[in-house]
């Protein structure tokens, strides 16, 4: 297959491709990108368009500012998912790499440079003309296609069917297990904390692919905002938080937005010591291969008397 010089604009992408076997010919990445190790060597072409410092509440609201700011600046009959970005992308530093494949996405305009502000940058300014490979999970089904559409835009769709298969075979087996528990219980996954808000797309799935029982957000559906009354109200029995974007270490400053109410003593998985936090950055947040890993984590919390990958530690602590 012939060689090619590529740009990831996305971390899950990134993951992708390495998974694929391109690390060698990856020559930039976004500035998110982090795995594996060694894409940190690789020139950065995006940075966020806001203050990335901060609580929970101090950064949506620049978010929210900045995504405000760019609406108004484009027409209203355009897609506001393809249109808006909180991130710049580097058009001078893409044109020095020339790329010949541009990989970014059009699911989440928080997550990653819009597909927009790509195809802007690539026909003003980037004279080689690169392929864009465009991604949009919502589901685990969304993601898989995702892999194949990657494999086959790189000439190696063998590479992508058997990296599927091993993918699939691992959650299969994992699940197959699963459906013999008589128990699955109840889980509230937390996708960030102020304002509070569940997780949706591909959450619910690995919540019940793990055995447990999703009480928030639909599959494939954005992720939904949440009240602590409702919270309280569903009071399930398994808490995860996961601020997309945190670490374990970064989730633990905001955690007394919810530990300091009141109610929170009341909840049934703080009584019972379930209330867990989840590395969201490297895992769940990043539709690629790891969501595996990211399936046997919750497997691991949810059954833990079944389960027991190693991740305890790395990817998920107890509060």
């Amino acid at each position: 297959m012939p060689s090619q010089k590529i740009v990831s604009l996305i971390a899950s992408a990134t993951e992708i491709l390495c998974a694929l076997g391109f690390r060698d010919q990856l020559v930039g990445r976004s500035h998110e990108c982090d795995f594996p190790e060694s894409v940190k060597i690789l020139p950065i072409c995006t940075k966020p368009k806001f203050d990335t410092e901060g609580s929970s509440l101090e950064i949506d609201k620049r978010v929210k500012q900045v995504l405000k700011q760019s609406y108004s600046s484009v027409e209203t009959r355009v897609d506001p998912r393809s249109a808006l970005s909180v991130y710049e992308v580097f058009a001078d530093v893409l044109e020095g790499l020339q790329p010949s494949v541009i990989v970014t996405q059009s699911h989440c305009v928080v997550c990653a440079v819009s597909l927009r502000d790509v195809e802007q940058a690539v026909s003003k300014f980037v004279s080689s003309r690169p392929k864009i490979v465009s991604l949009e999970p919502n589901t685990l089904e969304d993601i898989w296609q995702g892999i194949e559409r990657v494999a086959e835009a790189l000439e190696a769709s063998e590479r992508g069917v058997q990296l599927l298969e091993g993918l699939r075979r691992r959650i299969t087996d994992l699940s197959t297990r699963v459906k013999s528990f008589s128990s699955r219980p109840s889980v509230a996954y937390i996708e960030w904390i102020d304002p509070l808000m569940a997780g949706g797309n591909w959450m619910p799935e690995l919540v019940e692919l793990a055995g447990g029982k999703n009480v928030f957000g639909e599959a494939g559906k954005h992720s939904p905002w949440l009240s602590f009354d409702q919270l309280a109200a569903e009071d399930p029995e398994i808490i995860l938080i996961a601020p997309c974007g945190f670490d374990i270490k970064r989730a633990r400053q905001d955690l007394p937005l919810l530990t300091a109410k009141i109610e929170w003593g009341q909840l049934r998985a703080a009584k019972q010591n379930k209330v867990f936090i989840l590395d969201g950055n490297q895992y769940f947040n990043r539709p690629g291969p790891r969501l595996v890993e990211s399936i046997e984590i919750l497997a691991e919390i949810i059954h833990p008397n079944e389960f027991h990958f190693g991740h305890e530690g790395i990817g998920w602590k107890r509060l």
